[in-house]
């Protein structure tokens, strides 16, 4: 089987109480459509909306090269990105003033070229909303009814539903258990459409990697079920690609929008280092 891209996963050194009730901040619409989550972005420099992915798995937002030079953005100096099988180049930092609605979207992004992804999607990708957009926020996601709603926080009583998430320099990521074995750390990839992507490798690095690094290619990889703990959920039949190589350091594998949408509400609460899934702990 075919393993649909991983949006992007983006590493980069320079990147960057919980209340009785809460209730949202900010609600927009987004489309979940093709395994990912599309969000309409507005610039002062286009008359017409711009298309972005969510994308929970990039420590950083990405603008697309084309778009950049089409909108007239001044590009920052060239850098080094590593991708599956090649290496591509981009440009570090190039500002925009970018909103959804009328949320405030991060101010700096990586210009990259997209059109693997596009072509992939057969749609235009004009970039990517990443891990810094979640950073100090609650951010819930709905599936069910395509909103995304930013929180002012969480009841004091959520905690017993929270699993624990580690937010790091280059990425979120939970421990889960696959086939009852031990605990391992997986990052939370809602840039990734398919369920569950699985490093079966015993090799282990314990550190982020201070280089630039993306997951454009459609890659063959072998297919099988798994089961899966997840904080107190168990799921016993979750579609699983296999991979021999660690596809970030200390992480053993992603969740992607094919498992997290089963939930239909996953909240991500970086702030206090929380994920919940299932109905909203807010509501």
């Amino acid at each position: 089987m075919r393993l649909w891209p991983c949006a992007i996963l983006v590493l980069v050194n320079r990147l960057l109480q919980a209340e009785t009730v809460a209730s949202p901040l900010r609600e927009l619409p987004i489309q979940f459509r093709e395994g990912l989550l599309w969000v309409e972005v507005c610039v002062p420099q286009s008359k017409s909306p711009l298309h972005f992915l969510l994308d929970s798995g990039a420590s950083a937002s990405v603008v697309n090269l084309s778009t950049a030079r089409r909108l007239g953005l001044e590009l920052g100096p060239k850098v080094s990105v590593t991708a599956v099988a090649t290496m591509l180049t981009g440009h570090w930092p190039v500002k925009l003033s970018a909103k959804a609605s009328r949320l405030e979207l991060p101010g700096e992004y990586l210009a990259l070229d997209l059109s693997m992804l596009a072509s992939a999607c057969s749609c235009s990708v004009d970039g990517l909303i990443g891990a810094d957009f979640f950073r100090d926020r609650v951010v819930e996601i709905d599936y069910v009814a395509q909103k995304l709603r930013v929180l002012d926080a969480l009841p004091s009583d959520a905690g017993a539903n929270a699993i624990p998430l580690e937010v790091r320099r280059c990425g979120m990521r939970v421990a889960v258990n696959v086939n009852g074995g031990k605990s391992q750390w997986v990052r939370v990839d809602t840039g990734c459409a398919t369920a569950f992507q699985w490093v079966t490798s015993k090799e282990r690095a314990d550190k982020c990697t201070s280089k630039l690094a993306v997951g454009l290619a459609e890659l063959s990889i072998p297919q099988t079920m798994t089961g899966l703990r997840i904080g107190n959920h168990y799921l016993d039949t979750v579609p699983t690609g296999l991979h021999r190589k660690a596809i970030f350091p200390g992480e053993s594998g992603l969740l992607g929008n094919g498992l997290l949408a089963d939930f239909g509400v996953v909240t991500i609460d970086a702030k206090a280092g929380r994920l919940f899934l299932g109905h909203s702990p807010a509501k």
